[in-house]
């Protein structure tokens, strides 16, 4: 009879080895983790982006109710001491409308009544723009080109200004309805904001310091970011207005406003602001008067606001030059409107939570390793 043979048998250690054997690299699997993450980040993307995009005419008022009730919250706050919330949230909401209606109106009725003028300074610049390419050897046809360009560009930042102002409201009824529709949300918001943030906190699914920590940086983003912008944005539109005035520019005041309005859009809004500026000086006042608007215009978007932007807008945007540039004009390509205003203090509240948390969890290790070292150390007896 034949003797049966050993059963095969394999130590622990060798076991653990065969089961890694025929598995997938670790880098592989990483891999291919990361890849299903990114399929699903740009899905949800997409799908965010297709929501705003269906319900933008609704989001559009929200989101601006949510940006001016985030920065007037303190003054609600300090108001409710002395009265009811709701009256002193009544009280802010009267003064903000009057104010909110008192800047369209000047922006709306100011720009478009210049239109014709601005459209005249526009071609002497134009006619100017080309004789000069004439003299440096350019053809006609590239100076023709490039001047046609130019009276079809200016008109065209105008159009986009006041469009700007009243986009996100073509499919509700009217203006009056959409701005009645910004209150509404604006006075809720106002009220209610400090129960509103309470209830975020306990849905965000982390712990409730964290979420604070969240929710709290936002907020200080939000409105350090835009209370230091429209201050800045204020001097610069002083500034350059009255560098207008001074230099016989005509359409100071609209030169100033086109400055504070586009002042919102980092980087961008202050190029095409210049650029404005620079051209209807060219055309009215010629060559001499142009290069001092230019000179003016890079020192109060340039040094002159290096010495403004601190004091108005403190740490809030603790973000490099180009990471703001590229992530406005970024978001501004997939949102809108909405991304251009908001890609900055965003970004910026991401890099202080993201700084801060990793200064809690260092803290936090700190203290383990103080209380394990506490544990182990040997008692002495007395």
């Amino acid at each position: 009879m034949r003797a049966e043979p050993a059963p095969f048998e394999l130590a622990a250690a060798e076991a653990g080895e065969l089961t890694s054997a025929f598995a997938a690299p670790r880098w592989l699997r990483d891999l291919g983790r990361t890849s299903w993450l990114l399929v699903g980040f740009f899905a949800l993307m997409a799908g965010v982006i297709w929501l705003l995009g269906t319900t933008y005419t609704i989001v559009g008022p929200v989101v601006a109710g949510t940006i001016v009730a985030t920065v007037a919250m303190p003054v609600v706050s300090v108001l409710a001491r002395h009265m009811p919330r709701a009256a002193a949230a009544a009280l802010v909401l009267v003064g903000l409308a009057a104010v909110g209606v008192l800047v369209l109106v000047v922006v709306i009725g100011g720009i478009t009544s210049q239109r014709s003028s601005i459209s005249e300074n526009a071609t002497a610049a134009a006619d100017k723009a080309e004789g000069w390419l004439n003299d440096l050897g350019v053809d006609k046809s590239g100076s023709s080109g490039a001047k046609s360009g130019l009276e079809q560009d200016v008109p065209k930042i105008i159009s986009t200004l006041v469009k700007g102002v009243i986009s996100g409201i073509e499919g509700l009824t009217s203006l009056a309805f959409a701005l009645s529709f910004t209150l509404l949300s604006l006075f809720f918001l106002l009220k209610d904001g400090p129960s509103m943030r309470r209830w975020v906190d306990r849905h965000l699914g982390v712990p409730p310091p964290v979420a604070q920590l969240i929710t709290g940086g936002i907020i200080r983003s939000l409105r350090g970011y835009f209370r230091g912008v429209t201050l800045v944005a204020a001097f610069n539109g002083v500034v350059v207005g009255l560098a207008a005035l001074a230099l016989g520019v005509p359409l100071a005041g609209t030169i100033g406003v086109v400055t504070f309005v586009t002042a919102y859009v980092p980087f961008v809004g202050a190029f095409v602001a210049g650029a404005f500026a620079v051209v209807i000086a060219l055309g009215a006042k010629g060559t001499t008067v142009a290069l001092i608007m230019l000179l003016i215009v890079i020192l109060a978007n340039g040094l002159l606001q290096n010495v403004v932007q601190p004091f108005a807008m403190g740490s809030a945007l603790d973000l490099h030059p180009l990471v703001v540039l590229v992530i406005t004009i970024g978001a501004g390509c997939i949102f809108g409107m909405l991304g251009l205003v908001l890609a900055a203090p965003l970004a910026s509240a991401a890099v202080h939570i993201s700084r801060d948390l990793a200064r809690a969890r260092v803290a936090a290790a700190r203290q383990e390793e103080t209380a394990v070292a506490a544990g182990e150390a040997p008692t002495v007896p007395a």
